[in-house]
């Protein structure tokens, strides 16, 4: 049974919510249908709960697998890597083959990290629900759809029931107005936003980006800016679709082809909020006095303009503030007032679910075409078709000219759980979301940038605004200016 929508004007995420509920509770809790179920190596912990049932997977057709957190990215031969992880591979593989789930394995032409996948191959599609055991789940909301991460248990719920069930959340919309300066991404976007609100500002909230700024992005910057979602504390984000993603969609390999296409694109554009539907928060940004953004500390709010010093916690008046701002200048090395642009770095890292896709890469590219990295790094592309576009392009031979690794699609260096990661007190300029203690490496330091920022870095040796560098030079980026 379908329970009727909530009457009244009614949000983006209002609508996509009310069309899965099958089910809702006097207590607020609903259960969902959900749409698209996202698989990784990390899920042999939900097979084990439905092997030990006896039980099936509810529906084979809306679950997929793929390999890319834990996988190699220097070689696909499972024999010459750790041999647990090595397993974890090949238990996916098992876990997919006995239940008759498509895979997206190493072998794969379309392999790549699930986030970078899913777009590119056309399974998120606006207005569907979207779930996978990855919190940054969210980068699939720049479609408007209502995607987010689960744990284990509920992985397996998903995988014999095909629901979830989920509280509504409080809505949020997030502006951003004006337009973004030259050398300014869709990343400054988002850690401009998580420093404004803070890491816990969204708590309880599924976020909707709108705005002129926001608008003009093209999808691999809706998706990077999604993808922040969860360190801002938000249950998901979303960006209401329009004629950018009916293009970007266009001819997908999974996405509704000929008149199928053009019906269900009549009501993906029916999904924007209504105009006068109410928000229970509301920020506005503006995109003109946003700059080139580094982190600086060990939370994605710890961020400022790479034109800024490092606070000063003794000139701070909340003392929470100010120890936590002690503690993390600790571990990172950095002495209070220091200018962020005397911050040496050990390696760079270009990759992840947030920043490894073409556009990333061309603007990387643009920055270290004829120059020379004076640190080691690794360039990682999202998947298997950014790979081949890239070196169609000739990218690949800038990154390694200038000194860089060119390596295969998967989560690489993000988050430690492979053999890419940084020693022990080594510091790295980074595309990733997150620069938790020891995020890529036990000891780690992670400072986290637009990709141009981190090849400025690779050029310089430092953190570096990389306006200079750019300057003169196009970036392939839609709106540039």
């Amino acid at each position: 049974m379908v329970i009727k929508a909530e009457a009244g004007p009614r949000t983006l995420f209002d609508k996509v919510f009310d069309q899965h509920v099958v089910s809702a509770q006097e207590d607020g809790q609903c259960l969902l249908f959900i749409d698209r179920h996202l698989l990784h190596e990390g899920s042999f912990h939900a097979f084990n709960k439905l092997n030990s049932r006896g039980a099936h997977v509810a529906r084979p057709d809306l679950t997929f697998g793929i390999e890319d957190h834990y996988v190699p990215t220097r070689t696909r031969d499972l024999t010459a890597i750790d041999p647990a992880i090595a397993h974890m591979i090949r238990q996916l593989r098992d876990n997919t083959a006995a239940h008759g789930l498509r895979l997206f394995g190493l072998s794969d032409p379309a392999q790549g990290i699930v986030h970078v996948l899913g777009p590119e191959q056309g399974l998120t599609l606006p207005g569907l629900t979207i779930v996978c055991g990855d919190s940054h789940t969210a980068t699939h909301g720049a479609f408007g759809a209502i995607a987010f991460g689960i744990g284990a248990s509920e992985v397996a719920h998903v995988l014999m029931t095909q629901t979830l069930w989920q509280k509504k959340p409080k809505r949020m919309r997030i502006r951003i107005e004006g337009r973004l300066a030259p050398g300014v991404f869709a990343k400054d976007m988002a850690l401009s936003m998580i420093a404004t609100i803070g890491a816990d500002g969204a708590a309880g909230h599924a976020i909707e980006y709108a705005g002129s700024a926001v608008r003009a992005l093209s999808m691999e910057g809706r998706l990077t800016l999604c993808n922040l979602s969860i360190e801002a504390g938000g249950r998901c984000g979303m960006i209401a679709p329009d004629e950018t993603t009916l293009a970007y969609l266009k001819d997908r390999p999974y996405a509704p082809t000929g008149e199928v296409f053009h019906r269900a694109a009549e009501d993906w554009m029916a999904l924007p909020g209504d105009p006068d539907a109410a928000f229970d928060r509301e920020v506005i940004l503006d995109a003109g006095e946003i700059a080139p953004i580094v982190t600086w500390g060990i939370s994605p709010e710890d961020a400022a303009p790479i034109t800024a010093n490092a606070p000063d916690p003794d000139r701070m008046t909340d003392p929470a503030r100010a120890a936590h701002v002690r503690e993390a200048l600790d571990y990172m090395g950095i002495r209070p007032g220091q200018p962020l642009t005397e911050i040496a770095v050990d390696r760079v890292f270009i990759g992840s679910c947030t920043n490894s896709r073409i556009e990333d890469l061309r603007a990387a590219a643009a920055v270290l075409a004829g120059r020379r990295a004076r640190i080691p790094g690794l360039v990682s592309p999202g998947s298997a078709v950014v790979k081949r576009q890239a070196e169609e392009e000739g990218l690949h031979r800038i990154f390694t000219d200038a000194g860089l690794e060119w390596v295969d699609a998967g989560c690489s260096m993000c988050l430690g759980m492979n053999d890419d990661r940084l020693g022990p007190g080594e510091r790295c300029a980074s595309t990733t979301n997150r620069n938790f203690r020891g995020r890529q490496g036990p000891g780690s330091r992670t400072h986290l940038m637009s990709p141009a920022m981190a090849a400025a870095a690779a050029v310089t040796g430092h953190l570096t605004d990389m306006r200079p560098l750019l300057a003169g030079r196009t970036t392939g980026l839609k709106g540039e200016h």
